[in-house]
């Protein structure tokens, strides 16, 4: 009897993780995420530096340069080969031409939004962001969604409402910055692919259309590398491995944390865009911007106590 409960034991043992290895697999998963977010969360600083550019061309340096410092990464490791077999998996292969295109309007919207001076609108959508993770890991995973989680969106979502009513017209920077953000998260949590693997598939399905339009602007004398500062011709090249290094610890912590934990864990960036927003940039920063930040905040301290709540009484029953 204790032979054959032995051997059953080994059968499950390699097949299913211990509640050991869950806590230890979500505690790294915990370390990538707030590494990424804390890079994330200074972003403004390194792409008011780039404002020479245009917005269009600093994502194009940004996947050009990402294609580079990947392609080195995958053959240090000798992933090549799984390179070649996720470009020819069909399914995968769709589902990262879908994240792709998403990522890429992230790029794009959030360096315009830095270069306008609204780095404080580029907060709000950051911060709408876990809660619209939230409800996307309820549509799309089946994740629980509880009252207090339920709450949360339903506030920020008054927070949104209240922003259109002040100003008068449609928040799209934050509501662009947070949908691309959360479909990407959503579409690389379900992709069965690793996250270097599948980051240099992204860039280069983008790179022929980024490379296509560098060369166009150097035959019209518009483009700003190596014509422009010396500072331009240094970080548009590094903007690669700034652009590489964040999303790269992301996608490893969405693959080992619920859709609800990632986006948990996701205000941190928004947290950082609005302290340099409004000390250091001066952006101006109304009452009704207050009140609709407020609407926004609360529903994250409620979202945030439900998942510490959660994850407690999970870790107790676990032990």
């Amino acid at each position: 009897m204790a032979a054959k409960m032995k051997s059953t034991y080994t059968l499950t043992d390699n097949h299913k993780t211990t509640p050991s290895d869950r806590h230890d697999n979500t505690r790294l998963g915990v370390i990538y995420g707030l590494a990424a977010y804390f890079i994330w969360g200074f972003f403004p600083v390194f792409f008011k530096a780039l404002e020479g550019a245009t917005p269009l061309e600093i994502v194009c340096h940004r996947i050009i340069w990402s294609v580079v410092f990947l392609f080195i990464l995958v053959t240090i490791s000798r992933q090549l080969v799984k390179v070649r077999n996720t470009l020819h998996n069909r399914f995968t292969l769709l589902t990262l031409c879908g994240s792709t295109l998403l990522i890429a309007t992230n790029w794009l919207v959030f360096i315009y939004a830095v270069q306008q001076g609204e780095v404080l609108q580029s907060s709000l959508g950051y911060f709408i962001t876990p809660l619209l993770s939230v409800l996307l890991g309820f549509v799309f995973l089946r994740e629980r969604l509880s009252r207090r989680q339920l709450l949360s969106v339903l506030l920020a979502l008054l927070g949104v409402l209240n922003l259109t009513f002040q100003h008068g017209q449609f928040p799209w920077i934050s509501l662009t910055l947070a949908a691309s953000f959360g479909f990407y998260g959503l579409l690389r949590k379900v992709a069965r692919v690793e996250a270097m693997i599948g980051l240099t598939v992204e860039t280069l399905l983008l790179a022929p259309i980024a490379l296509g339009y560098l060369i166009y602007l150097a035959t019209q004398q518009e483009s700003s590398f190596l014509t422009g500062t010396v500072q331009l011709n240094l970080l548009l090249p590094l903007s690669g491995v700034v652009t590489a290094i964040p999303l790269l610890l992301f996608v490893a912590a969405a693959r080992r944390l619920q859709l609800a934990t990632t986006g948990f864990l996701q205000y941190i960036t928004p947290s950082l865009h609005f302290i340099l927003a409004v000390w250091l940039y001066n952006e101006p920063f109304s009452q009704g911007q207050l009140i609709s930040f407020l609407f926004i905040w609360a529903g994250l301290g409620i979202y945030s106590s439900d998942a510490l709540w959660k994850g407690r009484a999970s870790w107790r029953s676990e032990s």
